[in-house]
């Protein structure tokens, strides 16, 4: 869902259809939940721009997460840095990282502290609430659009899920 979120406060744009797909050859604990390791889902946005989402489990390299954006004028990534667990498959190219992020607790700690710190705020009455809630609803009811864009095969719009 955090992709889903990020998304909307990146472009400023709505999620209005999704296709999604995963499949469930991990660990079978995904699969006798009924869920999947590996997903990946196509979002088409309110303005026509068109999203590609890909998620695994689990990275037996190091945990990985990043935004890749493809324009007319260049090609822009966000977090990419030297413990990206990626390997070119280029002979000449970028060898693997020497220490990969281990976990997105690692990966991300000065974020949730920062968040930690708001949340205090906030509840202090220091701090507005930057995050009232329907972003998160928002993110969900992508969420569950893709789950069921999964389960029935087909595109869903966003109008087909409640809360909107």
């Amino acid at each position: 869902m955090h992709d889903f979120d990020i998304l909307r406060w990146v472009t400023g744009r709505e999620v209005v259809e999704v296709y999604a797909t995963g499949s469930d050859g991990g660990l079978t604990a995904f699969r006798d939940a009924g869920d999947v390791s590996t997903a990946a889902a196509l979002l088409t946005l309110d303005d026509g721009t068109t999203v590609t989402s890909t998620a695994t489990r689990r990275n037996g390299a190091g945990y990985d997460v990043r935004m890749e954006l493809a324009g007319e004028l260049d090609q822009l990534a966000v977090g990419l840095d030297d413990r990206t667990p990626i390997t070119s498959a280029e002979p000449d190219g970028p060898p693997a990282p020497a220490k990969p992020w281990p976990g997105f607790l690692e990966r991300f700690a000065p974020a949730y502290e920062a968040e930690l710190d708001a949340f205090v705020r906030v509840v202090r009455g220091e701090l507005a609430n930057p995050c009232d809630g329907r972003e998160a609803l928002h993110a969900l009811r992508v969420a569950e659009a893709c789950e069921r864009s999964r389960a029935e095969r087909r595109p869903v719009r966003l109008t087909e899920i409640a809360g909107g």
